[in-house]
This record gives C-alpha cells, sequence and structure tokens, in this order.
C-alpha cells in the first residue's frame, strides 16, 4: 500500500532528530540499531502526551518512549481505566531516565465531561512544561459493535457516542496540547494520528470504525495545511496482536470478514506491539516523511 500525502511546506525538523544525549552504551548512532540490551539515544527535555496509554498499543509505546525521554521530560499518559494507567506510570518511573515525570490522567473520553477533565489536565501540564519539543500521540480509538451491519445502525445515542470518543476527543485534546503548549522559539511540534487500513479501504460490518479513522486521518491532514509548523502523521500500524484484533477475529458481523482475520492470526502474520511501535518512532527519529501524510507499518 503506498503513502498517501498532503503537500504543504516542511515544519521544523524535531529536535530529536538531530539533538540526542548519548545513552549508557550507545554510539553516535540511532541506539536500537546497536544490538540487543543496547539502550536508545535519548531525546533532549520532551512534552508527550499519549491517550489510550493503559493497554497494547499505547502501553507498548509508552514503554519504548519512556527511556528515550532526556532528563526533564513531561510524560502524560491518558487512558480510561485507572488501575493499570497507574500501574504503568509506577512502572515507568521506575525504568526510565532520571528526571522523567509522569503524569496520568483516568478520562472517559466519549463523555463531555471526561473530555473536559482530559483538556482541563493539559491546559494546567503544558504551559509549564520544559523548553524543548511537543510530541501529541493520538492512540485511543474503539471498534464499535462490528456484529452490526450498515443497516443495523439506527441508534442516533450509540453512533454519536462513537464519534465523540474516536474522533471529538482526539480533535479537541489535540488543539487543547498545541495551545496550551503554544508556539515556543526553538521548539518543534508533532502530531501523530494512529491510524489504519480502513481510514483508506472500506470493511464489511466496520462503518463506524472506518468512517472515523478517515475522518481522523483527513482531519489531521487539515491541520498539517493550516499549521506548516506542526509536523503531522497519520501512522497505520498494521494488524496488531491486541484485545481489538481477537474482537475483529470473533465478533465481525461477516463471515468471510471473520474468516480473514482468523487466518491473519493462525498464519502469524498479526504484529506484536512493540515492533510496530519501534516503527513509529524510527520514522519519528528520521523524520522524513510529508507533513500529513499516511504511512502504513509495511511503507517503513
Amino acid at each position: 500500500m503506498g503513502r498517501v500525502t498532503a503537500r504543504g511546506r516542511e515544519a521544523t525538523p524535531p529536535p530529536w532528530r538531530a539533538t540526542m544525549e548519548p545513552g549508557p552504551g550507545t554510539g553516535p548512532g540511532m541506539g536500537s540499531g546497536k544490538g540487543p540490551g543496547a539502550e536508545p539515544q535519548r531525546w533532549p527535555a520532551t512534552s508527550c502526551v499519549l491517550t489510550g496509554a493503559s493497554r497494547g498499543f499505547g502501553r507498548s509505546l509508552a514503554r519504548l518512549l519512556a527511556p528515550r525521554l532526556g532528563r526533564g521530560s513531561l510524560l502524560v499518559l491518558l487512558a480510561r481505566s485507572e488501575e493499570p494507567l497507574a500501574q504503568l506510570a509506577t512502572e515507568l518511573r521506575g525504568s526510565a531516565a532520571a528526571g522523567l515525570r509522569v503524569e496520568c490522567v483516568a478520562a472517559e473520553l466519549s463523555t463531555q465531561q471526561g473530555l473536559r477533565k482530559a483538556v482541563e489536565a493539559l491546559r494546567e501540564l503544558l504551559p509549564s512544561a520544559p523548553p524543548g519539543p511537543l510530541l501529541v500521540i493520538n492512540n485511543a480509538g474503539s471498534l464499535g459493535d462490528i456484529s452490526k451491519s450498515f443497516l443495523d445502525l439506527t441508534d442516533p445515542a450509540e453512533i454519536n457516542t462513537y464519534f465523540a470518543f474516536n474522533v471529538t476527543s482526539a480533535l479537541c485534546l489535540t488543539t487543547a496540547a498545541l495551545q496550551a503548549f503554544g508556539k515556543r522559539p526553538g521548539s518543534s511540534r508533532t502530531v501523530v494520528n494512529i491510524s489504519s487500513l480502513c481510514a483508506l479501504k472500506p470493511f464489511k460490518n466496520w462503518a463506524l470504525y472506518c468512517s472515523g479513522k478517515a475522518a481522523r486521518d483527513m482531519m489531521f491532514q487539515v491541520l498539517a495545511l493550516e499549521e506548516p509548523d506542526v509536523r503531522v502523521l497519520n501512522y497505520a500500524p498494521g494488524p496488531l496482536d491486541t484485545d481489538m484484533q481477537l474482537l475483529a477475529r470473533t465478533k465481525t458481523g461477516d463471515p468471510e470478514m471473520r474468516r480473514q482475520f482468523q487466518s491473519l492470526q493462525e498464519s502469524g502474520q498479526l504484529i506484536d506491539c512493540s515492533v510496530s511501535a519501534q516503527k513509529l518512532l524510527k520514522l519519528l527519529e528520521e523524520d522524513a516523511f510529508s507533513s500529513g501524510a499516511h504511512v502504513d507499518f509495511y511503507d517503513v
């Protein structure tokens, strides 16, 4: 699958591309390529916001991000479930470089109250964040009821709740983060949307998921055009070995679609979350993508 790019002026490259603090045991190159046990080179002090952080891809990404964040960095983890989020934060505080500040925000992003709580937290935390780059990763998302066909989707409350979580919250949190952090001389801002092949291709029984992912891709392409100093990436992580993939192969209403998902699992084609997360970080560190581009796991 090829890349779909958004045209526009290139933003200032993020400092982690050119300026890294060497981690123990690493050479002048990227730490991830130095063999087993090698630690990644650290980015400068960075403010990072990650949604959907308590499990699956988000949890794996947080575990890979933390060792890269230099002294004085801020990592804000958002998710619905408070207990696994707190457990992850404790783990990261114990394993990451000294000086990493980890903050947790447990909020139900499909509700106005929960979204307001998350937005207020960003408005409180980011204005006093350290000088350095801002990285916002919109990972939170859900499948919706994939047992239903298009013609079964008749409940406006169900549909509105789905889009409130999967589209509205991503827009509002990104806007809040960019505004709260502000434009700072020498500090880049990067926004990542965790996308999907479903943003480009329709799947039976997945009307909500496909339309939500397509909406998010286009929404962030507009951001890339309107704000040329913000780097924007739509990253499709591939078929991940997660609870969501389990739902896909057991709950999808269309039998042929279910068999296709089952075949992915049986043939060992599902991707480990940490492998895909590593590719995303490679994309960010190399910083060669066009702002607004849709980049698939298999393109990297």
